[in-house]
Parts: structure tokens; C-alpha cells; sequence
């Protein structure tokens, strides 16, 4: 049976199919994110990776643990969370 040139075969969709499939099955198991959460901790601040229980640093004052979170996140193309005393989100910035 004859294909015309701009007719893609079943088997062309299939494996395309099966491509993305794979790829997508990938990204999702990628498990958790690098972004760099600055929260306070006992007298200072800590940076701490997202989902992580343990921190990644301790700092005396926030504006030396956003640097640090700052290089970490934009290493990893992810995001810095900057919390309140409180523990509020204040500010997020965003390093994709």
C-alpha cells in the first residue's frame, strides 16, 4: 500500500505517543523542589529546602540568609520563600 508524504504512519503516532509518556512519567517523579524557604529559627534565621525537617544554614540576621538562599535557588532554577518573624510569607522571588 502506497504512503503519501504527509500522511505519518500509525506506528510514527504510536512511538511519539510512547515518547511523551515516558518524558512526562519522568518530570513528575522528579520528587521534590529545590526551593530555599528563609525562616526564622531560635535567635536568627535558617534556610531550608523545601520539605526538607532539617535546615541548610544558620544565619544571626535574614539579609545574610537570603544571599545564601538566593545562591542556592539560583543554582537549581528554583524559588526563594522569605518568611516573617511571625512566619508569614513576605516575599517570594522566583529564579526560573
Amino acid at each position: 500500500m502506497p504512503k503519501s508524504n504527509n500522511s505519518r504512519s500509525w506506528i510514527d503516532i504510536l512511538t511519539e505517543l510512547v515518547e511523551l509518556f515516558f518524558k512526562s512519567s519522568r518530570q513528575s517523579k522528579r520528587g521534590r523542589s529545590w526551593h530555599q524557604h528563609v525562616v526564622p529559627y531560635k535567635d536568627g534565621w535558617a534556610v531550608r529546602r523545601e520539605g526538607n525537617k532539617r535546615i541548610t544554614s544558620k544565619h544571626r540576621r535574614q539579609d545574610t540568609a537570603i544571599r545564601k538562599a538566593k545562591r542556592l535557588a539560583r543554582k537549581r532554577k528554583a524559588d526563594v520563600i522569605i518568611h516573617r518573624a511571625d512566619g508569614s510569607i513576605r516575599d517570594r522571588i522566583n529564579y526560573d
